[in-house]
């Protein structure tokens, strides 16, 4: 999957990155309005950007910039990252308005901790258009995935999209295989691909 490595640190209000669109949901479907996203890195910093042109549910408790459990229970986008070596990988949660959840996992759905833990100094962004389209991003400190999961040029990742809520379509962009949708297949997520902007 391609990562845009940027020379510069990025900034929220001024980030000019391609966006990459989702058209079709797990089943095979074509989506209506194509979800985008973009996965970048600064000299500090991983982006993450999500967008979707149709109004979102939000989860009740999700406020900008704030921790928030269970995201995906409602429209969320998300971004997976795995070590393939040691099989560690980290979900993070991104909600339209911003809201946030990040969990580290040491197999599939085998939680590192039994609580939740925020991963430190995280940022998001969000904005929301008059029609209810939206686009959010996070900021993940870069030095922490190197420590955490040896992010690098070996890391696989994968971002997905639950739209849609209550009636929930689930997108991924790695084929993650058959069944029902379950975005915890470390092993089918794609390699990192970095390309310079």
């Amino acid at each position: 999957m391609t990562v845009i490595r940027c020379a510069n640190p990025l900034v929220w209000g001024e980030l000019d990155l391609p966006l990459f669109g989702i058209s079709k949901d797990w089943y095979g479907t074509a989506l209506t309005s194509q979800a985008a996203f973009c996965v970048a890195v600064d000299p500090r910093r991983l982006w993450f950007v999500a967008s979707h042109g149709k109004p979102a549910k939000l989860h009740p408790a999700a406020r900008p910039a704030r921790f928030v459990p269970e995201l995906w229970k409602y429209d969320v986008a998300e971004l997976f990252l795995t070590d393939p070596t040691s099989g560690r990988y980290f979900e993070f949660n991104l909600s339209p308005n911003a809201a946030w959840w990040s969990c580290e996992f040491t197999a599939p759905r085998q939680r590192a901790e039994e609580g939740d833990i925020v991963f430190p100094d995280v940022a998001t962004y969000a904005e929301l258009a008059p029609d209810g389209g939206w686009v959010a991003a996070m900021a993940i400190p870069l030095d922490l995935l190197e420590a955490r999961l040896n992010f690098g040029e070996t890391t696989k990742l994968n971002v997905t999209f639950i739209l849609g809520s209550p009636e929930q379509r689930f997108l991924s962009v790695a084929n993650l295989g058959e069944g029902e949708p379950d975005f915890h297949r470390p092993e089918r997520f794609s390699p990192v691909k970095f390309v310079n902007a």
